[in-house]
């Protein structure tokens, strides 16, 4: 039977700042699944416009406009297994993965869901002001706001934009983390089979406690309830010891880790597609 596989590159829109180094991670891991006797073709979400008949067995995406989703999700459905899943990226939608994570009781940053044209009371200030559906594409997707008018600009900013959805947070200070996973399993400690963190540069570490196997165990339950398989996100360390999870997103550069992160979605790809999952 056919090995062949799509890869799907995230939109350019969807990457700001980001763009070559979300390319490469996708061309990376097909190259390294080609070396492991797998058919890749590497399209653009533009590309995915209906399914022809030359239709993969396998997709591994980046993707995450809501059409091509569907369109994918369609795919899915008639039996092509796709990481992650179409379902699966959509949950990372901030106004879904908050639902999400509340239903599955995994510990998450307090999230205000508000229409746009309202004038919410956000709470203590400051607070950030993001859009409801997907992570930031542009300036004004995430405004820090310490003031109530900031915050009602910021959400009259994006009803102008035609965005419907804002989530308010608090400002939580104290070590701001990046992290990254793969895999669907559990590891001996139950963190994911695949998993790597830093600090994010340009801030001032105050060095507080962090427990690293507490982070991936949270982090695992964080994915495994929103379906993902590929995927990495942030977290604060604040002084009491207290994890924070900020957010979570599917299939990210890996920017730091490219080459062993590449081999390693590969190789897990061809696990998966083989009918086999750890």
């Amino acid at each position: 039977m056919s090995n062949s596989c799509w890869g799907i590159f995230r939109e350019l829109t969807h990457s700001p700042g980001r763009e070559s180094d979300d390319t490469e991670i996708l061309r990376l891991t097909g190259k390294h699944l080609e070396a492991k006797g797998f058919q890749v073709k590497l399209r653009a979400a533009d590309e995915i416009s209906e399914i022809d008949e030359d239709r993969p067995r396998f997709v591994f995406l980046m993707c995450e406009r809501v059409d091509v989703l569907n369109r994918l999700r369609a795919l899915e459905v008639s039996g092509v297994p796709h990481v992650n899943s179409p379902r699966a990226v959509q949950n990372t939608y901030r106004d879904r993965m908050i639902a999400v994570l509340d239903e599955a009781n995994v510990s998450f940053i307090r999230s205000l869901l508000v229409s746009t044209t309202e004038r919410p009371e956000p709470g203590p200030l400051p607070v950030w002001v993001k859009r409801g559906d997907v992570h930031n594409t542009q300036e004004g997707d995430v405004v820090f706001a310490s003031t109530g008018a900031v915050v009602e600009s910021a959400l009259r900013g994006l009803a102008e934009r035609g965005i419907a959805r804002a989530v308010i947070q608090p400002h939580v200070d104290g070590d701001l983390i990046k992290f990254y996973g793969i895999g669907a399993g559990g590891g001996p400690h139950r963190e994911p089979p695949w998993f790597r963190w830093f600090y994010h540069k340009d801030q001032q570490l105050a060095g507080h406690a962090l427990d690293p196997r507490r982070l991936a165990r949270l982090v695992r339950k964080a994915a495994a309830a929103l379906g993902l398989e590929v995927y990495g996100g942030d977290a604060i360390a604040t002084a009491t010891g207290e994890l924070v999870l900020l957010d979570v997103n599917a299939w990210p550069s890996f920017a730091l880790y490219r080459d062993e992160a590449s081999a390693a979605i590969a190789s897990y790809l061809a696990l998966r597609f083989s009918g086999g999952r750890r």
